[in-house]
């Protein structure tokens, strides 16, 4: 479908894109309600349409968390010293300011983590004190997803605040293990056909 987005320019959009095509027996193993379904939808597209958002104006939050993020992708990436040179300097001092547009257009708090913390804190919320993951005893696409949106911060000050200010670190934690204990097998269960 065609539609308009925030700003009135027409892009289009994908009425199916968190459904998943499984037979009616593959159904009923994954989704053992239609709550289950769709909560698992929802959620998904939570991650799309609004945690990602955070991650830049939290990643880039000030110079200095600009430059030890690019130090962290120059050091890991395969730059030469004058490639590196730039991309840390000129990366970071381009993303920091990129952070505070999208800050504006996102309509974040002045404090960018705040609205991190919460976002987390919601996300703890929703899987509620019953449940390991919002699967249940084993994450569903969901919590995939959520976890590698939250991943990509690992090993920079944003992650850390992230996991100290916030109730989110057991389930990530509880995450990590179970991506690192199933691998491929794991992820092949939660109807990833190929890794």
């Amino acid at each position: 479908m065609k539609v308009k987005n925030e700003k009135g320019k027409e892009v289009l959009e994908y009425n199916n894109k968190y459904w998943l095509m499984l037979d009616e027996q593959e159904t009923e193993r994954v989704y053992p309600s239609k709550e289950s379904r769709a909560e698992e939808m929802k959620w998904r597209q939570w991650a799309d349409d609004w945690l990602v958002h955070l991650i830049s104006p939290n990643v880039y939050r000030t110079p200095g968390e600009a430059l030890a993020s690019f130090d962290y992708i120059v050091r890991e990436g395969k730059f030469g010293a004058l490639e590196g040179f730039f991309a840390k300097y000129v990366g970071a001092a381009a993303m920091f300011f990129v952070g505070k547009m999208l800050k504006r257009r996102h309509n974040l708090q002045h404090d960018v983590r705040e609205d991190l913390y919460k976002a987390a804190n919601d996300w703890v919320a929703a899987i509620g004190k019953q449940r390991q993951f919002l699967g249940g005893e084993q994450p569903n696409l969901a919590d995939l997803a959520i976890y590698g949106v939250l991943r990509v911060m690992e090993g920079l000050e944003a992650f850390d605040d992230l996991m100290s200010h916030s109730k989110i670190q057991p389930w990530y934690l509880k995450m990590e293990k179970v991506i690192q204990e199933t691998g491929c097998r794991g992820l092949q269960q939660l109807h990833s056909p190929s890794c």
